[in-house]
């Protein structure tokens, strides 16, 4: 239930967040955006990566690969259509009549397939957590700067919201999904390294790191390695 919690509650806090808080500058939220993005990419390394390899023989290691491939390719096709809302990469100041459908379902099936490794990994719900916090509060404010109703913005993050846990709830339960585990964990590794990974680089000016963001990059790390 905690691994079903988390990451629901996470973006409800972004949500929250991101109607109160009016930033001037942004230095805040990408200096937790860097945090997210190590720390993600900690526990896809250090947590994820190894527990999929554990559990599959040798001879389907190259079979992982080409999966773990497959998501980051996945993840490039949906962030093409989602213009890389999964990481925070959204501007404002354009009016908007109505919700995008396509923005709405690109990160809704990130959202869920991110829940799938979480059934066997619960400690990575924080990861996911974490990721989504900045996120929720950044994509918030996106769609309110875009004019949309108050009641549209809430049900599109509340959806948001839900599909993590979704995709946790269907790998626990579903028997498809469950004898081919560590196939869809290993295509949630690829995507995940996409995310971590530009996540780390695009809250840097020109690709260049600060002191500030250096020790939040390592933070996340250190705290995904002893989570």
């Amino acid at each position: 239930m905690t691994a079903l919690l988390i990451p629901f509650l996470s973006v409800v806090l972004g949500l929250i967040i991101g109607f109160l808080y009016k930033p001037k500058k942004k230095t805040g939220l990408k200096l937790l955006l860097a945090f997210s993005g190590a720390f993600l990419l900690s526990l896809t390394v250090l947590h994820l990566l190894p527990e999929i390899y554990s559990h599959t023989n040798e001879s389907e290691f190259s079979t992982l690969g080409l999966l773990i491939m497959g998501g980051i390719l996945l993840q490039i096709i949906l962030e093409y259509f989602s213009k890389g809302a999964e990481h925070g990469h959204v501007h404002g100041g354009k009016s908007l009549k109505r919700l995008p459908f396509i923005l709405a379902v690109s990160l809704g099936v990130h959202a869920l397939i991110e829940g799938i490794p979480v059934a066997a990994e619960s400690e990575l719900a924080w990861g996911i957590a974490v990721h989504h916090l900045p996120i929720a509060v950044i994509l918030t404010q996106f769609l309110r700067q875009a004019n949309l109703s108050n009641s549209v913005v809430i049900l599109f993050m509340l959806g948001f919201a839900v599909a993590t846990p979704l995709g946790t709830f269907l790998a626990s339960n579903l028997q498809q999904i469950q004898s081919l585990h560590h196939y869809f964990s290993a295509v949630v590794v690829g995507t995940l390294f996409h995310i971590s990974s530009t996540i780390i680089f695009e809250t840097s000016e020109n690709h260049k790191f600060n002191f500030a963001k250096l020790l939040a990059i390592i933070l996340g790390i250190v705290f995904g390695y002893f989570l």
